[in-house]
């Protein structure tokens, strides 16, 4: 059977993520790896998971934890969101929060929910690659966000317009940004809700390292700020997408929606219509754990990933050749280099895991036109000091080859 005579035209734009076939090198003991953004499984609390899961499963009420469940999710979990929410200044109840599977299923929620082919999202250059593969799916027409740009919202709205369709969105991750590290200021944050209110648009806040700051002051949520403009939840544009995975477990795939009901109903149903509900066994458990050692252990995380960060930035200034720049981030998990122009990132992995045996991301895929080229991201976060040393020492010394390389005059 010819399957393309049966695939929706979508699937054209779908591709494989980079970063998911880099991971298959942590498996060759030899590579150093600072490629997957992933959380360090030494620090997972598995011990407090291990009695939160035998506590779920003990006693006469241990049947509900293998039992179906309602798509808004597990009730005590949403009313510990809804606490640590109003802590970081976005007041709500569980009413306004949606269990997903991951914040992962909440980017393909909300892009099935807003995007008709050929309508705009607004998104940051470089972005999330998860997000663009997510998004990729509804047919959209990408254009470049930057709050504090020169553009005007009609110049946007008639760009899109000009495509056929219309803007609908603006996707950013405000807070220690994946792939640069970088975070949007108090001032970018506001610029960024006028521009939404003149377009008439959502906002998706992905805040998945939100609670990973290692230094400088916090800068309220976008969600916060819009919800001091307007008093009430019900009349805010910006919806909050937040995830366990980066600060308790990964593999359990549990992240949440804060958003106006609206929002919240509407994806609700497609809940229904996907998976039912998120799995109310991993929700159990990750209730158990955030209250029990949440804030005992972000701290712990962020006093060793800001160590790996530290080591990162200082072994970069010493090793990379004249031409490189790279990001300072305050928190998170990345770095983002900047090479000279006319190198090739891509090409650079193929012959730093030939020859150096050090691994990164290359960063055309976090852009929407797949441009910038000469751009890479480096994670810290599953590096020890060491390991960290050394990697850079190796990249290093590869881009001065290559640099010298290009510099070389030409026989003849």
């Amino acid at each position: 059977m010819d399957w393309q005579n049966v695939l929706a035209a979508r699937n054209g734009r779908m591709k494989a993520s980079e970063i998911r076939e880099l991971l298959k090198l942590l498996d060759q003991p030899d590579i150093l790896s600072f490629a997957g953004g992933i959380p360090d499984p030494a620090l997972f609390p598995t011990e407090t998971f291990r009695d939160a899961m035998t506590e779920a499963l003990s006693g006469p009420a241990s049947g509900a934890a293998l039992q179906y469940s309602v798509s808004e999710g597990y009730l005590p979990l949403r009313d510990w969101i809804a606490g640590r929410m109003a802590q970081i200044g976005i007041p709500c109840t569980a009413q306004d929060v949606l269990i997903t599977s991951g914040s992962q299923q909440a980017l393909d929620y909300l892009g099935k929910l807003m995007l008709d082919p050929g309508d705009t999202a607004l998104v940051t250059w470089p972005a999330y690659m998860g997000a663009l593969g997510a998004f990729n799916a509804y047919q959209p027409r990408y254009d470049r966000l930057d709050p504090k740009g020169n553009r005007t919202s009609a110049d946007i709205a008639e760009a899109a317009q000009a495509d056929g369709g219309r803007v609908k969105f603006a996707y950013l991750s405000a807070d220690f940004a994946n792939p640069t590290g970088e975070t949007l200021d108090r001032a970018g944050r506001e610029a960024l809700l006028d521009l939404a209110e003149e377009l008439d648009i959502a906002v998706i806040e992905d805040a998945a390292y939100q609670a990973l700051r290692y230094d400088g002051e916090p800068v309220p949520p976008i969600l916060a700020l819009e919800l001091a403009r307007k008093g009430d939840l019900q009349e805010c544009r910006t919806i909050y997408s937040g995830s366990f995975s980066k600060v308790l477990s990964p593999g359990l795939r549990v992240g949440w929606v804060v958003a106006a009901r609206p929002v919240i109903q509407q994806l609700v149903l497609m809940k229904q219509a996907a998976d039912l509900h998120s799995p109310t066994l991993n929700q159990i458990a990750t209730n158990h754990v955030a209250r029990a050692i949440f804030d005992d252990h972000v701290a712990r995380l962020r006093t060793t990933y800001a160590a790996r960060r530290d080591a990162m930035l200082s072994a970069l200034a010493r090793y990379m050749p004249e031409g490189v720049r790279f990001t300072k981030p305050e928190g998170g998990m990345f770095v983002w280099l900047t090479l000279p122009p006319g190198m090739d990132a891509a090409e650079l992995l193929a012959q730093s895991l030939k020859t150096e045996r050090v691994a990164f991301v290359p960063g055309r895929a976090f852009f929407a036109d797949g441009s910038n080229g000469n751009t890479l991201r480096l994670s810290f976060s599953c590096a020890n000091a060491a390991q960290i040393e050394e990697g850079m020492k190796r990249l290093g010394r590869l881009l001065s080859s290559v640099g010298a390389r290009s510099e070389a005059p030409v026989a003849g």
